[in-house]
């Protein structure tokens, strides 16, 4: 019983890796009761020396209990073999360690575009007729991702322009012709409308979006590689369920003219303008569960932190009072006082509990609204994280990620290289 209750607490208490940086000791961040430091040995193994006791490097230790723990002298990969009594093994982790990261807090509004052209095909939607389904757009061969460009040689701009065109060509007797871009090949594609009973339009059987999905936030920018995070989250189809692949998706500058503040159970909102193309800042070559990723065209200026600042790694994270920047007016950036309630490091896109705590943020939004998704949250001067949702019953409460996520997305934290020095 004894051996079961000591492997239970290892693995449900101690990572089965963790990140630290260099010049940290090799357990920063965690607490290992007494009971455990005097019965448990450390074999480790490391790339490269990056043991150092007293001025040493070393590859292998052997830690006996109580005696002194190394510290990570340089970046690569450590192996911890945890056994009990010297003997028995009863955890094995792996420790990762980085040198340390800085970036530039974001905090300005963005829109973000999926394509810089047309609409994309989101869904297919069949058409009732006599009690039969019919899909003419599938039969064609549109498929779910696909551009439409062009309706009859007009440039398609939106989905309700798309809709009105394709009702008067069946009103007309006309079939449409759409060019239709699938991956890198373009093709043009005749369909023959069909009329809807049930809304009594003529229709093709698709879903369409148009190329804006909305308002969001920066989080980070590098100086140097001008890589950016934004949004902290990943961005779906209309069900929700389905990525959307942004290919040669595109952030533009916004500004912020309105905010439908957050009531229990409605969700409030920022409302921003953008003009599109003529705006691009930025490309979008990634959308991940820990937000979206690409490269600025030029960097952006943040008044409040004009300098770049240190990226907190997760064990680094603590409850209590902490800052977002975020933008409610035109495009002035402004700090807002929140406290992290918990710190969730196993859920990985959802790692952060938080509470909105500024009196002007609460009066003016409700508290955490759409479009502040990205929003970065700083503790004690360091990047910790970014707004990523609201609770719908409670809009002063919501989820945040964690920053070391999105940094290893944008691969500002090489796991790679790391794991080259391992080898």
């Amino acid at each position: 019983m004894c051996l079961m209750t000591v492997n239970s607490y290892w693995h449900n208490l101690l990572p089965a890796r963790q990140y630290i940086k260099t010049g940290d000791n090799i357990f920063a961040g965690m607490e290992l009761p007494g009971m455990i430091k005097k019965n448990v040995s450390l074999h480790m193994h490391s790339s490269s020396n990056l043991l150092s006791i007293g001025g040493n490097n070393y590859q292998d230790l052997i830690i006996k209990p109580g005696s002194a723990l190394p510290v990570a002298a340089k970046p690569g990969m450590l192996d911890l073999q945890f056994k009990l009594f010297g003997l028995i093994p009863i955890h094995h982790m792996l420790v990762d360690v980085v040198s340390p990261v800085k970036v530039i807090p974001g905090g300005q509004s963005i829109g973000v575009l999926l394509h810089s052209e047309g609409v994309m095909v989101v869904g297919e939607a069949a058409i009732d007729q006599g009690g039969k389904k019919i899909f003419p757009a599938r039969e064609a061969g549109i498929s779910v991702g696909d551009l439409i460009l062009k309706l009859n040689g007009k440039e398609v701009t939106g989905e309700n322009q798309l809709q009105n065109l394709i009702d008067k060509c069946g009103r007309q007797g006309k079939d449409v012709n759409l060019l239709v871009k699938h991956g890198n090949e373009v093709k043009n594609l005749r369909i023959n409308p069909i009329l809807c009973d049930e809304t009594g339009r003529y229709r093709v059987g698709l879903f369409v979006k148009d190329s804006a999905a909305g308002v969001g936030t920066i989080t980070f920018y590098d100086p140097d590689s001008r890589v950016y995070g934004a949004l902290g989250h990943i961005i779906t189809d209309y069900s929700g369920k389905s990525i959307i692949n942004p290919r040669d998706g595109k952030i533009v500058e916004a500004s912020i003219k309105g905010l439908h503040p957050g009531k229990k159970g409605e969700p409030g909102e920022k409302l921003g303008v953008f003009k599109g193309k003529s705006d691009i800042i930025g490309d979008i070559s990634k959308n991940t569960k820990y937000g979206i990723f690409g490269e600025l065209e030029k960097g952006l200026k943040n008044p409040i932190y004009g300098k770049p600042v240190a990226v907190a790694l997760t064990y680094q994270v603590k409850r209590g009072p902490a800052q977002i920047l975020t933008v409610l007016d035109d495009n002035k950036i402004q700090s807002f006082d929140i406290e992290i309630a918990q710190v969730l490091p196993g859920n990985q896109s959802k790692g952060l509990v938080l509470q909105v705590t500024d009196p002007e943020l609460i009066q003016r939004t409700g508290g955490i609204i759409q479009g502040m998704s990205g929003s970065p949250i700083l503790q004690d001067g360091k990047l910790v994280g970014a707004v990523t949702h609201v609770f719908i019953n409670d809009p002063t409460r919501g989820y945040g990620v964690l920053a070391e996520n999105m940094l290893k997305e944008a691969n500002l934290i090489n796991i790679e290289q790391l794991q080259k020095k391992a080898g």
